[in-house]
């Protein structure tokens, strides 16, 4: 018997039921969702075992990304070189005559460094990486800045070590899986990096901008000495950087210091290495003081 127009499925106390547990089960995701919004705005870190498992799980796709990445440049360098070749046969041929008159100054300044090294005694500390690894994945429209590293704890590595390329800092590990970990660029808002200049030993710090660009501020306010061209390296202040890793190079200064690109694009990067943390006292004795002061306004979480 078909059932009459008129009857209205409030009056099936089965339709009754599924209208309450639809409304249920969508209240309970509503909170839910504001919960897990909140806890990660104040503990960002809660989360950290719940990214290091997808981070695992995309990690063959990433290696393979990053492998077809690598391939198709070569593909269009290999054609852009071949149109090229004359050109840039002359202009390797001047920089070949230029880098052999450098290296005769090089090799004589060397001399004399290690000369007078032994005279005062100096011994360089020579640290070895932690690991060599593959950059898998990278965030480029978000205002937060992280790349994904293809090794992880399996691998000794730990969180705050540095990391860079051929070509300068990339940024410091911030969390670590089995076998990936979680890189906080130079480009991030939240990564201070102490600088000094090249020339000169000027200091000054490096920090990242919500729009993926990079300011360098100096630490004695006035006059404005950065000049276009300035190469800023790491200073080793804080003990987490060692020093001597280039940074930045400033392109546009203005009264507070300048805006400047990074030595090393993490973009255009395949392998990097991991280093240790150049002074673990240091950086231990730092981080238990802002814990025993307790968390500054604004702070996100991260280590």
């Amino acid at each position: 018997m078909a059932r009459s127009q008129d009857r209205r499925p409030g009056f099936s106390r089965r339709a009754q039921y599924g209208i309450f547990t639809g409304y249920v089960v969508a209240v309970l995701g509503v909170v839910a969702g504001v919960v897990l919004l909140a806890v990660s705005l104040f503990n960002p870190g809660a989360f950290s075992f719940a990214r290091a498992a997808a981070a695992e799980v995309a990690r063959p796709m990433g290696q393979a990304g990053a492998e077809t990445r690598v391939a198709s440049q070569g593909l269009f360098a290999g054609i852009a070189a071949y149109f090229n070749a004359g050109r840039q046969n002359a202009e390797l041929s001047r920089e070949v005559a230029a880098a052999r008159a450098n290296a005769v100054t090089m090799r004589a300044m060397e001399g004399e460094n290690r000369r007078l090294k032994a005279l005062l005694g100096i011994i360089d500390p020579q640290a070895r990486p932690v690991a060599a690894a593959r950059l898998i994945g990278s965030t480029s429209a978000s205002a937060r800045r992280f790349a994904v590293l293809s090794v992880g704890a399996n691998q000794n590595l730990r969180p705050g070590q540095p990391v860079r390329s051929g070509s300068g800092l990339i940024g410091r590990v911030v969390e670590v899986g089995p076998n990936t970990a979680r890189v906080l660029l130079v480009t991030d808002p939240d990564n201070v990096v102490p600088v000094r200049r090249a020339s000169d030993g000027l200091p000054a710090f490096v920090q990242g901008g919500s729009n993926g660009r990079i300011e360098i501020r100096m630490i004695n306010m006035g006059v404005n000495p950065l000049h276009k061209g300035d190469v800023f390296v790491t200073s080793g202040s804080g003990g987490l950087y060692p020093p001597g890793i280039p940074v930045a190079v400033a392109t546009e200064p203005h009264r507070d210091g300048a805006v400047g690109h990074l030595a090393s694009d993490p973009s255009d990067a395949d392998f990097v290495i991991v280093l240790p943390v150049f002074q673990p006292a240091a950086v231990a004795a730092l981080e238990a003081s802002q814990k025993a002061a307790g968390p500054a306004p604004g702070d996100d979480g991260e280590p």
